[in-house]
Parts: C-alpha cells; sequence; structure tokens
C-alpha cells in the first residue's frame, strides 16, 4: 500500500486527492495546520492519518513526511503573499528531499511556464523550478480555470441578482477544471510514478465561452440569467495579479488538449461544465450571505 502525504489535504485540491487516494486503497497522510478543523475531522472518518504541518516549521514539516513514499504538494498565494508561497513551497520541496520521498506531484498553474507575466503563476513556475532542481522524482499538474470558483465569490454574487459577471468577452473560450478531477488526475499519477515522473501536464476537463457557461447555469439554476462582461480596468482597482491573469485570459488563453486528456486518461471520469454545474447545491448556495464582488 502506497503512503501518500497530501500537503493543503483540508483545502479544495488537496481534499480531492486526498479523497481520491483513499477511494482507490492507499494510506493518506493528512497534512494540515489544523488538525482538529471540521474538514480535517471528515478525512479521519475516511480513514486518512491526520497530521500537523507547517510550511514555516521545518521540524513539523520533517516530522510529518518521515516514510512518505510520496507527496502531493499544493502552494497558494492567497491569504498570504506572492513571496510566501515560493518560501512554503521552497520549504516543502527540501523537506520531501530530507525524507527521501520517493515521488512528488506538485500541483501549478495551465501556462505558468510561459512567461505569462500573471504574478501568481510567476511565483508556481518558481516553485516549479526549484522542484525540477531537487533532484526528487517530480511531476507537475497544471490546472486550467477551477470550475468551482463558479460556485462561490464574484459569481455567485451576481448569480444572486440574475447576472453572470465576469472579465471576459462573451464568445471567448476558457479551459475550465472541478477540484475533484485535479484530484482523481493527481492520484492517477501518484499511484503511476513510471508513466507520469519528469512530466509536466496542462489539465482541463472543459472548454466553455462565457456564453455558453451562462446558459449552462441558467440551467442549472432554474432562473434566467444574464451575462455582462466586467471591464477589466475594474478588475484591476480590485486585484492587479487578476487582472493579469484575465488579461491572459482574454489574449494568449488557456489552449489545453481537452480531447487528448480524456482519450489518454478515461479513467479520471473528466467532469464537463454542465455536469459540474448541475451536482452543484444551488439553493444551498445561495442562501448563503453574500461576499465581494468585482461588480
Amino acid at each position: 500500500m502506497l503512503t501518500v502525504a497530501v500537503a493543503g489535504a483540508t483545502g479544495a485540491q488537496g481534499g480531492a486527492t486526498a479523497r481520491a487516494l483513499l477511494a482507490a486503497g492507499n494510506h493518506v497522510r493528512a497534512l494540515t495546520r489544523r488538525p482538529d478543523t471540521p474538514a480535517a475531522v471528515a478525512l479521519r472518518d475516511l480513514g486518512a492519518d491526520v497530521r500537523h504541518a507547517d510550511f514555516d516549521d521545518g521540524d513539523s514539516l520533517d516530522a510529518a513526511l518521515a516514510g512518505a513514499g510520496a507527496l502531493f504538494a499544493v502552494t497558494t498565494p492567497f491569504g498570504t503573499d506572492l513571496a510566501t508561497e515560493v518560501r512554503q513551497g521552497t520549504a516543502l520541496v527540501d523537506a520531501a528531499a530530507r525524507a527521501g520521498v520517493g515521488h512528488v506531484v506538485l500541483t501549478s498553474a495551465a501556462h505558468a511556464d510561459r512567461g505569462t507575466g500573471v504574478p501568481h503563476y510567476e511565483s508556481k513556475y518558481l516553485v516549479e523550478r526549484h522542484l525540477r532542481a531537487s533532484g526528487v522524482p517530480w511531476t507537475v499538474i497544471a490546472p486550467a480555470a477551477f470550475m468551482d470558483n463558479y460556485a462561490g465569490g464574484w459569481t455567485l454574487e451576481g448569480l444572486r441578482d440574475g447576472t453572470f459577471a465576469w472579465p471576459m468577452p462573451a464568445d471567448r473560450p476558457l479551459t475550465l477544471i472541478p477540484a475533484a478531477d485535479i484530484g482523481a488526475f493527481a492520484a492517477l499519477a501518484l499511484c503511476r510514478p513510471a508513466e507520469f515522473t519528469g512530466r509536466r501536464l496542462d489539465i482541463a476537463s472543459d472548454e466553455r465561452t462565457p456564453a455558453e457557461m451562462t446558459r449552462i447555469l441558467a440551467d442549472a439554476i432554474g432562473r434566467p440569467i444574464a451575462y455582462r462582461e466586467v471591464p477589466l480596468a475594474h478588475v484591476r482597482t480590485r486585484s492587479a495579479d487578476l487582472a493579469a491573469m484575465f488579461e491572459y485570459f482574454n489574449t494568449t488563453g488557456l489552449d489545453v488538449d481537452v480531447a487528448g486528456l480524456r482519450r489518454a486518461h478515461p479513467e479520471v471520469g473528466w467532469h464537463t461544465f454542465a455536469g459540474w454545474a448541475a451536482a452543484q447545491d444551488w439553493p444551498a448556495l445561495l442562501a448563503q450571505e453574500t461576499g465581494r464582488s468585482i461588480r
């Protein structure tokens, strides 16, 4: 039985990876700064070995990774900053090297290796480069835009008012993926290192324009939804990083081979945007308190 340490196990990508690994019969060591949160307790109930680990505490990382055969690594600047993401990602990779972990699967971002100029893509690529230079066998999976973001934050606030407000032209395609598919693909790579070691793969489950997403969301929610393009200048007043990302989406775009991934790895069970939207509990989501909007 493979023992896999999963960083960020109480987050979206780490949680999805932990659940996919457990479903496949692996031993999961769920790493988290807060082992007593409901998300950590839920993983423990599924059979995970929940361990305390803090990216800023090398001793805790060494203890958490000791004896692990593989590691799922995830970093984020959100809630901290870009420099912190790079520092913490570097610390995690270094701890994996010290522990002699046999394979690290790092989740990054689609096109992060292409000089996008998007700040949080560039920080992820610095962690990728450190992993490649570490001597640890590695795989990088690089997800496209998250479907899950359409069930919260800016989108959810607009949907309450019958509007899908997004900073893209209505006819501009965007490749998409839900956390569940990221977790399933990460688990596949972790369980089949001979196939995936030394590879970097951009991954996505579907490609849709905002106009198509608007129709899909309206069908799933069961009420009329109108699309409204948010000016990038307005996004820039809230976040220069996100504005740079949407500008990249609107110009270069994320070209991920969705059809090729589905053919090569059908066992992932790739979700379409329509399938993902239909599975959401929209009455409960729309009843939540309103968050911050980009409008």
